[in-house]
């Protein structure tokens, strides 16, 4: 199997082999360690000896085997036993061998309600979902928190640490504690499944394998939770938004706007899902924001070309966006909607007061949007320099590249 095809499997087990083991054994922050030791040993092995038929129950067996190792290391027997019986029901305390198949359970969704539980700051239990569920490293983690390296570090370190001393058990919280989790876990998927669609770092545009496990624990919990407005609304928006990936980029990679894409190729069939998802979500209960925005995607998706967007109704929905959950992307994407609606320079103004709110003062995405809006007023040279300082400022090469073809574009006379 090619290496590229071996580390996307690894990907998608990574969480099911942890879940699996903190299932088993206990001991968050050691069992991620042997994990991590486990999908090394098969990078390294995979790509030349063959994937073994059961990736999975290879993982798990040569994680638990070295787990075992890192906890005779780590501490004497009698308190190894007392803090597994903290996780374990007493019919569960003689753990299994080692080399016993694994079950063919998927703990991943059990793993996530466990990152998001309250023991935990809102801000920790998603970082950790996001590193233990999304196989996001700590950088790309810091980054969408916007703080510094080494204090995700230490946070992550807290927040397993804080799990491995409380005792908690692993395994599904009742039903009354589960929708006091539920927020979190929204939006850990909701940033796992953005950090696929529109990566960070690296050299392309999107990571498949991260949106399509967002998708697909979305899905499980919609099944979980079949009545519940917003999970319905988060999984109509990943759908709505994942069907316009086969047109986002070229042969090259390059990143295509929406304006400019083919719309033949947007999946009709996410399409549809999306919009009688969230059809059937707005009625029920109050309006969340993954409805509202679910809307807005099937607003884009449904119009047969850029020029048939609904802007002013799209402009109405982040207006109802902006009162039920406000923060400054949002507002971004609404000054972009303004502009659409009622012209250019609306939307630079509404830029303007943005530029106040340091949280996306210095963002790439702000810059790249007056970029946009003053290309659309006419103004070539500032919107050069602004998609240049936008591309100074954007982490991931597809978007780099595109920004500064964009100033390119516009050197020279119009």
């Amino acid at each position: 199997m090619p290496v590229n095809d071996v580390e996307d499997l690894l990907r998608h087990l990574a969480p099911q082999v942890l879940g699996a083991l903190v299932r088993r054994y206990g001991h968050f922050d050691t069992a991620e360690d042997a994990v991590q030791e486990a999908l090394l040993a098969a990078a390294t092995q995979w790509p030349g000896e063959g994937v073994p038929e059961n990736p999975r129950a290879w993982l798990i067996t040569v994680a638990a085997r070295r787990l075992t190792d890192l906890l005779r290391a780590e501490q004497a027997r009698q308190r190894r036993e007392d803090r597994v019986a903290r996780w374990a029901l007493p019919e569960q305390w003689l753990a299994p061998a080692a080399d016993r198949a694994p079950s063919d359970s998927d703990d991943t969704l059990v793993l996530l309600f466990l990152c998001c539980h309250p023991a935990l700051s809102p801000a920790s239990q998603i970082a950790l979902t996001l590193r233990a569920v999304g196989g996001l490293s700590t950088t790309e983690i810091a980054r969408a928190f916007l703080v510094p390296e080494s204090t995700m570090t230490r946070r992550i370190s807290r927040a397993k640490q804080r799990i491995r001393d409380s005792g908690i058990p692993f395994g599904m919280p009742p039903a009354a504690e589960r929708a006091g989790r539920l927020d979190a876990v929204l939006h850990a998927l909701y940033l796992i499944f953005n950090e696929g669609y529109v990566t960070t770092s690296g050299p392309t545009l999107y990571r498949t394998e991260l949106s399509a496990e967002a998708i697909r624990l979305a899905r499980m919990l919609h099944r979980m939770l079949p009545d519940d407005a917003e999970v319905t609304g988060l999984l109509a928006l990943m759908l709505l938004t994942d069907a316009r990936r086969p047109a986002r980029t070229g042969p090259d990679g390059a990143l295509i706007p929406m304006a400019e894409q083919d719309r033949s190729r947007w999946d009709a069939g996410q399409i549809a899902e999306g919009v009688a998802l969230v059809s059937a979500a707005l009625p029920n209960g109050p309006t969340g924001a993954y409805q509202v925005q679910a809307a807005i995607a099937a607003l884009h998706d449904e119009a047969a070309s850029a020029e048939a967007t609904d802007w002013p109704q799209i402009v109405a929905l982040y207006e109802v966006l902006l009162r039920i959950a406000a923060n400054p992307v949002v507002a971004l994407n609404h000054a972009v909607a303004v502009a659409m609606a009622s012209g250019p320079r609306a939307g630079l103004d509404l830029l303007d007061r943005l530029a106040a709110d340091d949280r996306i003062a210095d963002d790439h995405r702000m810059y790249a949007v007056r970029a946009h809006l003053l290309e659309l007023a006419g103004d070539r040279a500032a919107a050069r320099e602004a998609y240049r300082t936008a591309a100074r400022r954007a982490t991931g090469l597809a978007q780099q590249r595109y920004l500064n073809d964009r100033a390119d574009r516009l050197t020279g006379d119009p």
